[in-house]
Parts: C-alpha cells; sequence; structure tokens
C-alpha cells in the first residue's frame, strides 16, 4: 500500500525535558499544512527507512506548522534515537498527513486528561481545543519529575494553567491523588481520555472499570506486545500456496520464513506499512491502524500483529 507522504522541514529543535525533543515542522514548499483534529498523529519517515508514529501536540488551530515531541527510549529500535542524534533543523523529512484513532467527543459534559508522561502529547492537543471551544476540562499530568516534565514552562506561562495539574514522583510533601481519588470528584457522566505507557492506561482501565465509568477512551503511548493466539492458515491468492501461521509466530514472520516478503516498518500495528487485502476468511485485528468501520469490513489487516478468526485466510499476495 502506498501512503501518500508530504515533505516537511525542521524549522526548530529544542530540548522540551530530560531526554525528550520538541520539533517543529513546515511544509517544504511554504504551503499550509493539512489541518488536524486533536488526537492526531502522523508518520515521520527517517532517512533510515524507519517510520514511526508520533502525535501531534500543538493547537489544531495552527495550520502552518506541526509539532512533534520525542522521547529517547533506552530501548529504542533506532526511531527515537535517529530522531534526537541525526535530525537537525534545516533537515527534510517526509511525514504521513495525519491521522485520528484518538478523538474528542463533542458535547456539553466535562472532560477529564490523564496523561503518563510523554503521553500528554495529544491530550495537550485536546486540552488547546477544548479551551478554543469554552468546554470544562481538566488535565492531570503524571510524570516522575519536573525535569522530566514535557510542556512544564509552557503550560505555566499559558491559559491553560488553571486547568493543569501537575503531580510529579519525587514531589516532597504532595500527596499524589490517585485515578480513583480524581474521578471521585468529578461528574458522573464526565468523559475521560487517557493516554500514556500500558502500565499507567492499566491502571487507568482497571479503575474505570471498578467505579464502572461510563466513558473512558485511551490511547497507548507504546504499542501492546504481539499476542499469541490459534494457529491458522493462510492461502496465497495469486498461487494458491498455503502457508501454516504458528500459534507464537506472525503472519509476517511466518511468511518470510516461507520466502514471502511483505513490507514492514513498526511490526506494532500502528503505521499501516504492512496493510494487506483479506480476500477471503475473517481477521482478527489488533491493530491500532484501521478505524472501527475499516475493521467490521474485514477486507484488509495488518499482517505484523493481526491474526484470523477463521481457519483459513486468503491473502491478496
Amino acid at each position: 500500500m502506498t501512503l501518500k507522504t508530504i515533505p516537511v522541514r525542521v524549522v526548530e529543535k529544542r530540548r522540551a525535558a530530560l531526554d525528550i525533543c520538541l520539533f517543529e515542522l513546515e511544509r517544504s514548499d511554504g504551503q499550509a499544512l493539512p489541518p488536524f483534529s486533536a488526537g492526531s498523529h502522523i508518520d515521520v519517515h527517517l532517512p533510515s527507512g524507519l517510520v514511526r508514529q508520533y502525535s501531534l501536540c500543538n493547537d489544531p488551530a495552527q495550520h502552518q506548522r506541526y509539532q512533534i515531541c520525542v522521547l529517547l527510549d533506552p530501548h529504542t529500535r533506532g526511531g527515537s534515537l535517529a530522531m534526537h542524534d541525526k535530525v537537525a533543523v534545516g533537515d527534510t523529512l517526509l511525514i504521513g498527513e495525519p491521522r485520528n484513532l484518538f478523538r474528542l467527543v463533542p458535547g456539553e459534559h466535562a472532560v477529564v486528561l490523564l496523561a503518563g508522561g510523554i503521553g500528554v502529547t495529544p491530550l495537550l492537543s485536546m486540552a488547546w481545543k477544548l479551551l478554543a471551544q469554552g468546554r470544562r476540562f481538566h488535565l492531570h499530568y503524571f510524570t516522575r519529575s519536573a525535569e522530566r516534565t514535557a510542556f512544564h514552562a509552557q503550560i505555566l506561562q499559558s491559559p491553560l494553567r488553571a486547568m493543569v495539574s501537575f503531580w510529579f514522583d519525587d514531589a516532597p510533601g504532595v500527596a499524589r491523588p490517585s485515578i480513583g481519588d480524581i474521578l471521585g470528584h468529578t461528574e458522573p457522566d464526565a468523559h475521560v481520555y487517557a493516554c500514556g505507557p500500558l502500565g499507567f492506561l492499566n491502571y487507568v482501565q482497571d479503575t474505570c472499570v471498578q467505579m464502572q465509568w461510563a466513558h473512558l477512551h485511551y490511547e497507548a503511548f507504546t504499542a501492546a506486545p504481539v499476542a499469541a493466539g490459534e494457529a491458522f492458515t493462510v492461502k496465497l491468492q495469486s498461487s494458491g500456496r498455503l502457508i501454516a501461521i504458528p500459534a507464537g509466530q506472525t503472519v509476517v514472520e511466518a511468511l518470510a520464513q516461507a520466502g514471502v516478503e511483505i513490507p514492514v516498518s513498526c511490526e506494532q500495528g500502528i503505521c499501516g506499512t504492512c496493510l494487506t487485502r483479506v480476500c477471503e476468511g475473517v481477521p482478527d485485528h489488533r491493530d491500532q491502524y484501521l478505524t472501527d468501520q475499516e475493521r467490521e469490513r474485514g477486507d484488509q489487516f495488518t499482517p505484523c500483529c493481526s491474526r484470523a478468526r477463521s481457519p483459513v485466510l486468503v491473502l491478496d499476495l
């Protein structure tokens, strides 16, 4: 699948916090960038060939530039290290058009934003949008320390200040509230949006289940590990060849061993590089790329992480 890309220039790169860099991107031809909605992300194509996904964190009303923040991941597979060490002001990059799987629900209800670390990026964009709409909201921003808190000074000097609470692990004499404490003081019909590491999201989800919270929306800062599943068979539409997919192996891995290569990038079901058409069978979608409507159609899936609900999947290969 060929995805449309946009050439952009890095017009600013600065330290946003310890191990976090902020990049400001403008279109290389000087034209306005495509508008985006709060919660959107973009694919960033690195010179090495890697593709990584980053949430847009600036005000959606700004069309001349995109801002992304990149955490230097100690377990990096090359993406965050390349962004920190290899990408400089003046460089040209290719990016994908904004895509949103984490949208704000319209309405008059109150909104609670729960950010864990660098997961603040899409929520900050949401905060700017909610502020512009005059909506009732509050952002609770959990980090290890002030020095690891991106946008700390910017928020304190902005109109968002009154709507943001910072909670640092190392703050002496400050009782950090639980998610239950926060929701216990929130209107019961409020919509909760959470983003951060998987451990943080699991904590938020467990709390919401216990409290029978009706409206929770979340996005993982990193994808969940690809889970194993039942064994099944892939049939290649072009040749009729059958390839067994073991329970503990992805479709991409099994096909590669059989000499059938599928282009991949993130290998976590986020970027859509490996998206493949399904001719027959029922996919078991485990990605974060397809929309609910696209999943319901069942005519494509991401073989890097998704599996099958039927014994055989016939793929357009």
